[in-house]
């Protein structure tokens, strides 16, 4: 018969064999649980390590490409040694200015920063030569080409406050000046005039025999992909080096086996978008022989001196609406015919898309108006590029110049064999 005692004695042992019991099963659980995490926590890890060797691996892949590609352009140029005995071999570049701009700082600077592009230029595409080990037969010849729409770019400069009308003219000044083999080629208005031309600049030159490297420079615009795929399908991609801007370069510019350099400091990381135009063709009606536009204003000719209103035509998705010119800003004058200094502060219009044909009424119409110098007794700083008038359409004969209500008012401006008519 058990005693007391010894019924103690069990339950004790039980009570401390279920306590450990319990302890290793919290133990265990615990345990468990920071496996669970640890291996949780490699799995990330595990991940990014593969994303890592798969980049590295398309980045080998792709170097790999531009090597073969390279490899196949020089035995071309070897092949044609005979050929081109004679002839200069070629480096070219050319930059989409529209898009590859140049930096703030160089752009303050005026025509010092222009002549500081050209020579940073130069210098980054000779050291990359020296690194590459070209092969140059004769007497190298360096060519830069920049197409741009000069008028457009410099308003969306002002307008981002980058830099004013005369520090942009002369950075374009100090730029072109630097070397006679920098050509910068206006495209005039228009967002794709610069990336037609220098895609088919891309397409003639980079096939030519003498040319050893096209340096390319289009910022962030994807546009040039099958351009460039087209060169890579004949194994031309291999003279190609982009030359790198914006930190944003499109991914379809990425994938392909083409060399890459950077120049620090030279262009715009970020480059400001084009402002977005009004829908055009806008025809300019009502603006006839006796009104005329003065900084934008439709303001009375000469010989009536009466006021006259005009019309704006604006294309919409359903046909063509009238809108009265006092409600919207009209064409700014200075803009479209010469150079408005006052870019975002100017309250007539730079957003219209005239064609040329409203261009030439626009500058027909100008002329009626009379040039502020002339007509204060200061010589004209514009000369004969000036897009006011600078003697009256009447001459001599005016009706007004009598009465003294002549808006001509400046010395010279009724010339005997002045223009009757424009």
């Amino acid at each position: 018969m058990t005693t007391p005692l010894e019924v103690e004695t069990t339950k004790q042992l039980w009570d401390e064999a279920l306590t450990r019991l319990l302890d290793l099963s919290t133990a265990t659980l615990k345990r468990n649980a920071e496996l669970e995490a640890r291996v949780a926590d490699l799995e990330v890890e595990l991940s990014v390590w593969k994303q890592a060797q798969a980049s590295v691996i398309d980045t080998v892949e792709r170097d790999k490409k531009a090597h073969n590609a390279q490899v196949a352009t020089l035995n071309r140029q070897i092949a044609a040694l005979g050929l081109l005995r004679h002839q200069s071999p070629l480096i070219l570049c050319v930059i989409d200015g529209d898009t590859n701009i140049f930096s703030p700082s160089l752009l303050a600077q005026g025509h010092h920063g222009g002549r500081q592009a050209a020579q940073e230029l130069t210098k980054g595409i000779a050291e990359y030569l020296s690194q590459e080990e070209v092969q140059i037969f004769g007497r190298l010849s360096f060519w830069v080409t920049i197409f741009f729409n000069k008028r457009g770019l410099l308003h969306t400069l002002q307008s981002e406050g980058i830099c004013t009308a005369e520090q942009f003219e002369a950075f374009i000044s100090g730029l072109s000046q630097a070397s006679p083999r920098f050509l910068l080629v206006d495209v005039g208005p228009g967002k794709e005039g610069a990336n037609v031309k220098t895609k088919e600049y891309l397409q003639t030159y980079t096939r030519l025999p003498q040319t050893l490297r096209v340096f390319f420079g289009a910022g962030n615009d994807s546009g040039y992909t099958s351009t460039l795929t087209s060169l890579e399908k004949d194994e031309y991609l291999g003279k190609v080096v982009m030359l790198q801007g914006s930190d944003d370069v499109p991914e379809e510019l990425q994938q392909l086996p083409m060399s890459v350099m950077q120049i620090e400091g030279l262009f715009m990381t970020q480059a400001p978008a084009f402002p977005v135009r009004r829908p055009g063709p806008i025809p300019l009606v009502g603006l006839h022989h006796n009104v005329t536009t003065h900084g934008g204003l439709i303001s009375p000719q000469s010989e009536t001196q009466s006021t006259a209103s005009t019309t704006i035509s604006r294309s919409t998705s359903n046909g063509s609406k009238s809108i009265d010119s006092s409600k919207i800003p009209p064409p700014c004058n200075e803009f479209y015919l010469m150079t408005c200094s006052k870019g975002a502060n100017c309250k007539y219009s730079h957003d219209w898309h005239l064609t040329p044909e409203q261009l030439d009424t626009l500058s027909k119409n100008a002329k009626k108006a009379p040039c502020n110098y002339l007509k204060n007794g200061v010589e004209c700083p514009h000369g004969d590029r000036c897009c006011w008038g600078h003697v009256c359409p009447s001459g001599a004969r005016c009706f007004h110049l009598s009465k003294g209500k002549c808006w001509f008012k400046g010395e010279g401006m009724h010339p005997i064999s002045g223009p009757q008519e424009i």
